[in-house]
């Protein structure tokens, strides 16, 4: 799997983890930005062809330097979440991490948006400690995108498994 990370996160991760030379894009590939919301790192992911995010907030920098678990962890975990196959891209625990920089201003234009929304959420939520995780993950995976051709990403994610909503 190629984690496709942008700078701030690249920061926390140390740019001695990237791999060179660097590999060419994919749309398996998925997206990593570190968000910071009340002072306190949190992580959103993106699967490059669906959109499909995953947001986790309060992510210590250990944690993020696991990152291979901790990505593992959060995809699997949402996508059970969901009642879609824990393989649906690919076997994350068995693939090895390839740690790269952003490649595609598509994905990391939906990021922005994502972000802003988690800001937002939180913000509305009175802070992160109240903010129901779950419940912003299940509507971010329900937003539409122009860019994926206003197609929700779990719609997306359900067609490539072949399984109905």
């Amino acid at each position: 799997m190629i984690l496709r990370c942008t700078k701030r996160l690249l920061d926390v991760l140390g740019t001695g983890r990237l791999a060179t030379p660097a590999p060419q894009p994919d749309p398996e590939d998925f997206y990593a930005n570190l968000v910071v919301i009340e002072r306190r790192k949190c992580l959103l992911l993106t699967h490059a062809a669906t959109l499909f995010p995953v947001f986790a907030p309060d992510v210590r920098a250990p944690e993020l330097r696991a990152t291979k678990h901790l990505v593992t962890r959060l995809i699997t975990g949402e996508l059970i979440a969901e009642d879609l196959p824990v393989d649906t891209f690919s076997d994350l625990a068995r693939d090895e991490l390839v740690v790269a920089k952003t490649a595609d201003r598509r994905v990391l234009g939906c990021m922005n948006d994502l972000a802003f929304l988690c800001e937002e959420t939180a913000a509305r939520s009175d802070g992160l400690s109240h903010l129901d995780v779950a419940a912003l993950n299940a509507s971010m995976h329900r937003l539409i995108h122009s860019t994926s051709g206003y197609i929700p990403p779990i719609d997306a994610v359900r067609a490539r498994v072949g399984t109905e909503s």
